[in-house]
């Protein structure tokens, strides 16, 4: 990392960057009076940035090339606080802006920056506006980005930190608008000064305090569309999960999608948490540039080396945050204690429990919290077991990546697939699963490829092509599974596949397969 040379990863340090504070001792107010701001999207990222930055003084100009009733609401709502709004105009630059602030999803080759550029006018994110606005005694941010498992490891750390005691959120790319919480914690921290009660945590959960926004510290999710526009954003400690081509249409490359997640290890001040079987997560961290005394920190599924945290006989355990790293371990938590105990999410249970350690986190804390979380919804969820099959959503397997590792979680398989592919082949992910498939169900626009797939290494699997789109899709689906399906099996639905060429989002196909899964038990 940095200047110092990384033959060994699991314990090294690297030299401060010089100037990597940016902003956190200038007052928060006075940089943006007056400035001319074009915010790009009307988003909730959007919307959010437009109304704070034109509280703190700023002359803000949301554009969007959008149009309609929705949009056409929020302008209006806009207009209230003093905000412009101009849509289906997303390509011309505001006279006067002196600064752009995109939402997440904006393309970097979008024809507003190509305007900015030539302008000579700095575009930046959401999440570095937050970073900007952070005060000199704002909370410290623990952040998280990979490809697959952010979220869920983000509000592991959650349950970790408000198990210790400390007043968090996890926020960023989940939840509230980090922009809106970073504002509510300043005022609460001004509200506290001025009455005189303003101090550090008592060791007892917080949850009024977390819904006033006062802090501890922040479990921040991130994405690489984030980080691509936070050039100064600097953690107290940061993981990389996992790295697996995803979103290449707008990053351009594999190499770009790295560097952009690679950002989030940038200035770190304690720890830079790796996957140590993603050698690519490992690369990152010899690649940044972080604060003196910064360590690299490993996490395995196997036996742990110094400086790493891993499990050995069931028991999640920690090489890393511990006196002797040589000849010590600390136990954190069972294997049992992580709900589901897939491997996949064992690993993000060991990222989060790294974050937590670097940041002070005691043992015991770390096996209470993670007993206490539970997943989102359509995250390797159990729905029933049916005749002896259980059913399992995961609709937020989204890309091959996250398919591969929720079908490792289990030993025989019907697998319901399909929906929109961005790009993606499948060869790799059949070929690492054949030996668990007892059967396939295919769905959506770009169900061929899967089956092609399918055909080339796993020919002896049978496959239920479903040539059908409408509503009635997903019942036939699980029909379909449960048909070939024996009693043992799992119907997994992780689609590898985004979900939207037949529903909404992926939370509206999960519902959908649990409905079907539900009038499934009815019939049986």
């Amino acid at each position: 990392m940095g200047s110092q040379e990384v033959s060994d990863p699991q314990d090294t340090q690297a030299s401060p960057r010089g100037g990597r504070l940016g902003q956190h001792d200038r007052d928060t107010r006075d940089p943006w009076q007056g400035l001319r701001v074009t915010v790009a999207g009307l988003g909730v990222s959007g919307v959010s940035a437009a109304r704070a930055l034109a509280g703190l003084g700023a002359v803000v100009t949301v554009v969007d090339g959008g149009s309609g009733p929705a949009l056409e609401a929020r302008a209006a709502e806009l207009a209230e606080a003093g905000v412009a709004v101009r849509l289906g105009d997303a390509g011309t630059l505001p006279e006067g802006t002196g600064l752009v602030v995109t939402s997440p999803g904006w393309k970097p080759d979008s024809p507003l920056f190509a305007a900015a550029a030539a302008a000579g006018v700095d575009v930046i994110g959401d999440v570095e506006v937050a970073w900007r606005l952070r005060g000199p005694d704002a909370a410290p941010w623990l952040a998280v980005t990979g490809t697959n498992g952010k979220t869920t490891t983000t509000r592991m750390l959650a349950s970790i930190l408000r198990a210790a005691g400390l007043r968090t959120a996890a926020v960023g790319n989940i939840g509230t608008p980090i922009v809106d919480v970073i504002l509510e914690d300043q005022a609460a921290r001004a509200a506290r000064a001025a009455d005189g009660t303003d101090g550090p945590s008592t060791g007892k959960p917080h949850e009024a305090d977390d819904a006033h926004g006062a802090y501890d510290v922040l479990a921040v999710e991130l994405s690489s569309y984030q980080l691509h526009w936070a050039p100064s954003l600097r953690a107290h400690s940061a993981a990389v999960l996992n790295l697996a081509p995803d979103h290449l249409d707008w990053h351009g490359s594999m190499e770009a999608y790295a560097a952009d997640k690679g950002r989030i290890y940038e200035g770190n001040q304690v720890a830079c948490v790796y996957n140590a079987a993603d050698a690519r997560t490992e690369d990152l961290v010899r690649a940044a540039d972080v604060a003196e005394g910064c360590r690299a920190i490993g996490f395995t599924l196997g036996t742990p080396a110094p400086s790493q945290l891993g499990v050995v006989e069931g028991i999640l355990v920690d090489r890393a945050f511990v006196p002797d790293r040589q000849k010590q371990a600390q136990e954190l938590a069972e294997v049992s204690d992580v709900q589901p105990p897939a491997p996949h999410n064992i690993a993000n249970a060991l990222a989060a429990a790294a974050l937590a350690r670097a940041f002070g986190v005691a043992p015991a804390a770390v096996r209470d919290g993670l007993r206490a979380f539970r997943p989102d919804a359509h995250r390797i969820e159990h729905v029933a077991d049916v005749a002896g099959v259980a059913y399992v959503d995961d609709s937020k397997a989204t890309n091959t990546h996250a398919a591969e590792a929720s079908l490792a979680a289990y030993e025989s398989i019907v697998w319901i697939a399909g929906g929109l592919a961005k790009g993606a082949t499948f060869d790799e992910l059949v070929a690492a699963s054949a030996k668990r498939l007892r059967g396939a169900v295919l769905i959506g626009a770009d169900r061929a490829l899967i089956r092609e797939a399918l055909a080339r290494h796993a020919p002896e699997v049978p496959v239920v092509d479903l040539d059908r789109t409408d509503t009635g899709a997903m019942a036939e689906a699980v029909r379909q599974a449960a048909r070939l399906a024996t009693p043992g099996d799992t119907v997994l639905m992780a689609p590898a596949c985004a979900s939207m060429d037949m529903f909404t989002n992926y939370n509206q196909r999960g519902d959908a397969f649990a409905e079907a899964v539900r009038e499934l038990g009815a019939s049986a």
